[in-house]
């Protein structure tokens, strides 16, 4: 048995980085995810990481993707306002793929918003933030032991795809509390280490594909490997090459490293869906009054079940669709004016009827009222 805690979700995925490999954070204090700043500047001199409060955002990814290129596993955190900031070096983590984590504890927005008050208002920011035609992976926690899981599995994806990827969180689960068991030494826990080249200094290529998955061995500066890293559409050599056979080339292969993949990539849960017949989609700080709002549900003889996407992007689009050949309807719930309904309904492509329970008004639904939204969908369908 390990150590059992009572651990802020912040809190957890600072143990999770570190217990991942973690060793470098750069970033700047926001509300609701500063606990993850002070959390890594205490923890990283611990285990001989170095932490970097830069003087703003754009520095902090900047900071992070310098890490990664030297060969050290990055993180940073942010909340919405900051995440904007961090758009145009996203974009360059993605193009030159560089490995590194983000973290984004959602708050009510746009411009400072409520810093303090639950949203999930990031949801199409996450994957569409940074302009162009770019992919990332989102992964989105409903639980404190979830933030420490998460966080590992982000560093996991990053590492192993080469690409930036997105630890969706959202204040209710960033700043509530919870029991959680972590191991009493993290020694024996995979670190997850980066593919590097097997090749001589001289004949290495840096965006080479030498295996088939299509994600290249990556050189840390300073080994002896020399490499060109670009935001520019660039060949195999990684300096500029705008022709249209190298653009369609540098596209396809950015895209189909995760496409290829999406049973690896994508997670998903299913609560109570086994004769389920009606479901609720929900993810993060959201899903947890749907929980509840299930079993209320089912006392009431009402056949409903939660299903539950851990991978936001890429959309579990395969999964989604198949849901709506074995339900009657679906309700959405979210804390934003329905971002993810528009892909759940584009999934399901007029099959059933998807309707949505918006809460955007700085509170969380509770079990009640969304018990209320369930009867609306079934009609009070009951066994």
């Amino acid at each position: 048995m390990g150590k059992v805690l009572l651990m802020q979700g912040n809190s957890a995925v600072v143990e999770g980085a570190i217990s991942a490999g973690v060793r470098f954070y750069g970033g700047y204090p926001i509300t609701p995810s500063t606990e993850i700043a002070e959390g890594m500047a205490k923890r990283l001199p611990e285990v001989g990481g170095k932490f970097m409060q830069t003087e703003d955002e754009l520095a902090g990814m900047g900071a992070v993707i310098g890490a990664s290129l030297a060969g050290v596993k990055g993180m940073t955190a942010t909340s919405g306002p900051g995440f904007s900031l961090k758009q145009e070096m996203l974009g360059l983590a993605c193009s030159a793929e560089i490995p590194c984590v983000v973290v984004d504890v959602q708050r009510v927005g746009p411009a400072t918003g409520q810093p303090t008050s639950p949203s999930q208002g990031d949801v199409m920011q996450t994957r569409w933030g940074t302009h162009g035609d770019h992919w990332v992976i989102v992964v989105s926690p409903t639980s404190v032991p979830e933030c420490f899981d998460l966080t590992r599995r982000a560093v996991e994806l990053s590492e192993t795809y080469r690409c930036p990827v997105i630890l969706l969180m959202d204040e209710i689960v960033g700043h509530m509390r919870e029991r959680i068991e972590l191991p009493e030494s993290y020694d024996d826990l995979p670190k997850f280490p980066r593919k590097v080249p097997s090749c001589a200094p001289e004949d290495y290529l840096a965006y080479r594909d030498v295996d088939g998955t299509k994600v290249p061995p990556m050189a840390p500066f300073g080994s002896g490997y020399r490499w060109h890293v670009s935001g520019l559409v660039h060949d195999e050599t990684g300096f500029p090459k705008g022709t249209p056979s190298a653009t369609r080339t540098s596209q396809d292969r950015l895209r189909t490293k995760l496409t290829d993949r999406l049973d690896d990539i994508i997670m998903t849960e299913s609560y109570r869906m086994e004769d389920a017949e009606y479901a609720v989609i929900s993810y993060g700080g959201a899903a947890r009054t749907a929980y509840d709002a299930v079993d209320a549900a089912r006392e009431q003889g009402i056949k409903v079940g939660l299903f539950r996407p851990v991978t936001i992007w890429p959309f579990a689009e395969k999964e989604i669709a198949g849901l709506s050949s074995k339900v009657k309807g679906i309700l959405v719930h979210e804390l934003n004016c329905g971002q993810y309904f528009l892909e759940v309904e584009r999934a399901v492509h007029g099959k059933i009827p998807v309707t949505l329970y918006a809460k955007y008004d700085n509170e969380s639904a509770s079990p009640e009222e969304m018990l209320e939204e369930i009867k609306k969908m079934t009609g009070g369908a009951q066994a």
